[in-house]
């Protein structure tokens, strides 16, 4: 008898506590008892049991379609090396350089092939970041605080991510090395740790010259007391990733790994023009694919950029089938490009393939998930979070792409020899970039390329760097 007037008591409590923390829009008791009704069955039980002890991807693998993953391809780029961007967020460089050094060794039909240090770059990615954020904060210590552009810079100071835009100012600058000449250090392949030291001493700096306009200090003496902060970062990333090479000597080897003639000594700027030329900046488009804006538009994210004097994130809204046939006729060409995905949708990492047939998350779990790619981005569901190199398209009798293979940067042993295969329905959902030389952009997409662009802000659902 007590024992039962004790859980009549128990259950009187919750009733009470419930109504005693009623508030319109919260769940009264009432509601708790309809969303009870949506627990388990008796039929569920097995597969609670199940999904309790085992990865969720697993179970809902898709048996029908998880057979051998069909590597021809009627169209693709020569090979390359795979690099491993490890435990950092440079994907964006890694995916860069790839389309650079396949340029060079096409240019040299092959015989000459070069690889290009990472670190050294990411070293220079940082400083310029953190003038960028630094000279952010001054040109807005007019606003206060907890203003949304204020914020933005105090919230991320530094990252590792970026975008295409960032290879193409950052080479420009300070050109290129080889990788013998400054290799990866831990903290560039590790680079969370150092990333969090950065961004707590830029905040603490960020205040100091919030404080230093709000004195009405001279333009002078602030730029004089940044230029010091930046010598304090630029000895942080030095520690961490190894000051930058001024200077080095440097042979080329052909395939076989054997010398071509005599080594010389370089600057990165020298070795810059010797392995890549002219200007990037002018010679491509950055094509985006935003179902929620009008096609054949140009947008700016504002402050979306690596240095504070270069380029903004600038691109071509347009439908998938336009970036479609431009990154066709590209392959056709030999020619690589730099693309970012939504790569962690639907992603078989045993196989390296990319379907949206892979998982039935919807039937494992009774229901559906029916938004379309507008629906995603707008709600923050998908958006591109990783750069790889698209390399080959494997193209039907009428000309159409059936699947795509990209050169990834986890490894060349990761995914099928480091690179990820992808259909063509998945290649449509989750694509988002593409960067692609001008010859092979249609002329009325060049000219909406030429428009003035459309200012967005970099808060917007699709402007995150790619990781």
């Amino acid at each position: 008898m007590k024992k039962n007037m004790l859980i009549a008591c128990g259950l009187l409590g919750c009733a009470l506590t419930l109504q005693a923390q009623m508030r319109d829009g919260g769940i009264d008791t009432q509601m708790l008892q309809q969303i009870q009704k949506a627990g388990l069955t008796t039929a569920d039980r097995a597969l609670s049991n199940a999904i309790a002890t085992n990865a969720i991807d697993d179970l809902a693998l898709n048996f029908p379609n998880a057979g051998p993953v069909d590597t021809y391809f009627s169209v693709e780029t020569p090979k390359q090396n795979i690099h491993n961007q490890k435990s950092s967020g440079r994907c964006w460089l890694f995916t860069g350089l790839n389309v650079l050094r396949a340029k060079f060794a096409r240019q040299h039909k092959d015989t000459l092939k070069v690889e290009y240090s990472h670190v050294y770059l990411s070293f220079y990615d940082q400083l310029e970041k953190a003038n960028l954020m630094l000279q952010g904060v001054i040109d807005n210590a007019g606003k206060p605080i907890d203003d949304p552009r204020v914020q933005f810079f105090f919230k991320s100071p530094v990252s590792d991510g970026g975008t295409f835009c960032g290879v193409s100012d950052l080479v420009e600058k300070y050109g290129v090395v080889p990788m013998e000449a400054m290799p990866e250090t831990y903290s560039a392949e590790n680079t969370s740790r150092m990333a969090k030291i950065v961004s707590s001493k830029l905040r603490e700096y960020g205040l100091e010259l919030r404080k230093m306009v709000a004195d009405k200090k001279s333009k002078a003496a602030i730029k004089a007391r940044k230029t010091e902060m930046l010598g304090s970062i630029y000895h942080i990333l030095s520690l961490s990733l190894g000051e930058p090479v001024k200077s080095f000597t440097f042979a080329f080897k052909d395939k076989n790994g054997k010398q071509i003639g005599k080594a010389k000594t370089y600057t990165p700027q020298e070795f810059y023009k010797e392995t890549v030329g002219g200007p990037i900046n002018g010679t491509f488009i950055m094509a985006m694919n935003d179902p929620r804006r009008p096609y054949y538009k140009t947008y700016e994210i504002e402050y979306d950029r690596h240095t504070y004097d270069g380029h903004n994130w600038k691109y071509v809204n347009l439908p998938m089938e336009e970036i479609a046939k431009m990154a066709i006729a590209s392959l056709k060409d030999s020619t690589k490009m730099y693309t970012s995905y939504d790569v962690g949708k639907q992603l078989d990492r045993k196989r390296g393939y990319l379907d949206l047939d892979n998982y039935d998350y919807a039937t494992l779990y009774g229901t559906t998930f029916p938004m379309n790619k507008a629906d995603r981005i707008s709600t923050f569901d998908s958006g591109s979070t990783h750069a790889m190199t698209l390399t080959a398209v494997d193209l039907d009798e009428n000309g159409q792409p059936k699947k795509w293979k990209v050169e990834n940067s986890w490894g060349g042993t990761y995914g099928q020899n480091g690179c990820l295969i992808m259909s063509n329905p998945w290649f449509n959902e989750y694509t988002f970039r593409l960067v692609v030389d001008n010859k092979y952009v249609p002329e009325n997409i060049l000219k909406a390329s030429q428009q003035k662009p459309i200012m967005v802000v970099p808060e917007d659902p699709l402007f995150q760097e790619d990781m």
